[in-house]
């Protein structure tokens, strides 16, 4: 709860338990002058918002009760029925206001400020979620950058589509959110880019999510020198808004026609795991079920958006906004979730992508038969020991460069993204155990280390950032390449 959040609540709820319990009177015009000050405090510097209901109807019932100060003396079972009455409404008051709160994101440590815009991709292709054939595939891209601008217009914290997507997944209004407006993103809306080429990661952000849940993790890399494209995987993340206002959001329907059915794919994995076969035993198995599981045709689409943004990076930087500042011969690939194996998919297909990262996403698909031919880094969550690791069969083969597989303790799924601070209960976010401002700090030193290491060449002891943070588990496997080139240095 904000500050004059706390004061409204306490004080009407402190009034109200000395009028009740203890008789104690205090002349109308100062309980009422203080009350009403408290709240045109809070509507003034803090304003309105639906999860303080309660307790503005905790206030309006101290209001009441001050101005018209009974003097006849509550008999004990009605006391009681009013202690139990406030009771209840104090829970509700502190409940709502702390399950959501207007939180607090960690503002960007690195050199650089950090600014926003987004770009309209529209594509010759077919759009396949819609039912209309005409339907062409088309994108909103938030692309993050570094400025030295440190003013400016704040960036809203999430756009309306996806405020209204992720009201809808829950069934609730889609007012519910409005109170984002008065999150400090620490990052400036449309602010100028800062005169340097950057190199450039394209981000692909969870199933059912969007990019714009990962502003402590996004502002963060970007601080420290790089020009993220966060990709909105169209009816597939919660939520879109494009330039005319329009909204599009998660397809429920396309979403059970395409994994009707398919569970059936995965099952002899899940008994794989569950029996006492050894890895040689089981690989196959899971082998199989990486390669055929519906969720791999979904990654392979998710590529494909991936690499339509870096065939256009020649062009923006060739003109426009970002003229000049996009260093794109060093082009890196990182996702979370479902966008990690995308970008460990468009990470496989595209050759010029030097680096890529998957954050907590199985790999779906092909890779289980391949390596991947430049280095690549793998961060898990950590999960417990009885689920399954596909990832271990999917990723076999690792690299021909490098292979780094790291794991950050008492993380869990969601610790990658903002919903540990906008859900501040572990048992309600599922992002472990760990302090969330913690996790993106070891998650985001990981990612830039690593790009900074293969897209800015920078000499990186990835044996002395193991050792900085006890939570955190780096494992470096050197591959064919990196072997040979070794070898005929000496």
């Amino acid at each position: 709860m904000q500050l004059f959040e706390i004061l409204l609540l306490s004080s009407s709820i402190t009034y109200l338990v000395l009028n009740l319990f203890f008789q104690i009177k205090i002349k109308k015009t100062y309980i009422s002058g203080v009350l009403i000050f408290v709240i045109l405090l809070h509507f003034l510097f803090e304003g309105y918002r639906w999860q303080m209901l309660f307790c503005y109807l905790i206030w309006l019932i101290a209001l009441i009760t001050g101005i018209k100060q009974s003097q006849r003396k509550s008999k004990t079972i009605i006391k009681f029925f009013k202690g139990f009455g406030l009771a209840i409404l104090f829970v509700l008051g502190v409940f709502f206001p702390s399950v959501l709160p207007v939180f607090d994101l960690p503002q960007p440590k690195g050199p650089y400020s950090v600014g926003t815009t987004d770009i309209l991709l529209e594509l010759d292709r077919e759009e396949i979620i819609t039912e209309n054939k005409y339907d062409k595939r088309k994108l909103m891209i938030k692309v993050w950058y570094p400025t030295n601008d440190k003013v400016g217009e704040m960036d809203l914290y999430v756009d309306d589509g996806g405020r209204h997507g992720f009201a809808q997944k829950y069934g609730l209004p889609n007012s519910t959110f409005n109170y984002l407006d008065k999150v400090n993103t620490h990052v400036f809306r449309n602010a100028s880019v800062a005169d340097k080429k950057f190199p450039v990661l394209v981000f692909s952000h969870g199933y059912n999510s969007k990019a714009n849940n990962y502003y402590a993790l996004l502002s963060q890399i970007v601080s420290e020198g790089y020009v993220v494209f966060a990709v909105n995987h169209t009816y597939e993340s919660t939520g879109t808004t494009f330039p005319d206002g329009s909204e599009v959001y998660f397809n429920y329907e396309y979403a059970q026609k395409i994994e009707s059915g398919t569970w059936k794919n995965m099952e002899p994995v899940i008994e794989a795991f569950k029996g006492n076969l050894s890895f040689e035993e089981r690989h196959p198995i899971v082998k199989k079920g990486l390669k055929t599981y519906f969720v791999r045709k979904m990654v392979e689409r998710w590529a494909k958006d991936i690499t339509d943004v870096i065939d256009n990076i020649d062009s923006w930087n060739t003109s426009g906004f970002f003229k000049g500042k996009l260093d794109v011969e060093n082009i890196g690939v990182f996702g979370h979730s479902r966008g990690g194996g995308a970008a460990g998919e468009a990470f496989l297909s595209d050759n010029r992508i030097k680096a890529g990262v998957n954050i907590d996403g199985v790999q779906w698909g092909r890779i289980v038969d391949t390596s991947f031919q430049n280095p690549f880094l793998f961060i898990s969550a950590d999960w417990p020991k009885e689920k399954e690791d596909l990832n271990s069969h999917a990723y076999i083969n690792k690299s021909q460069s490098a292979f780094y597989e790291a794991r950050i303790l008492n993380t869990g799924h969601s610790s990658f993204m903002d919903i540990p601070f906008m859900i501040p209960f572990k048992s309600l976010s599922q992002a472990g155990d760990i302090k969330p401002k913690l996790g993106i700090e070891i998650t985001s030193k990981l990612v830039t280390s690593f790009f900074d290491s293969y897209l800015k060449k920078k000499t990186i002891d990835f044996n002395l950032l193991d050792s900085e943070y006890d939570q955190l588990n780096l494992k470096i496997y050197r591959g064919k390449l990196v072997k040979e080139n070794l070898s005929n240095s000496m």
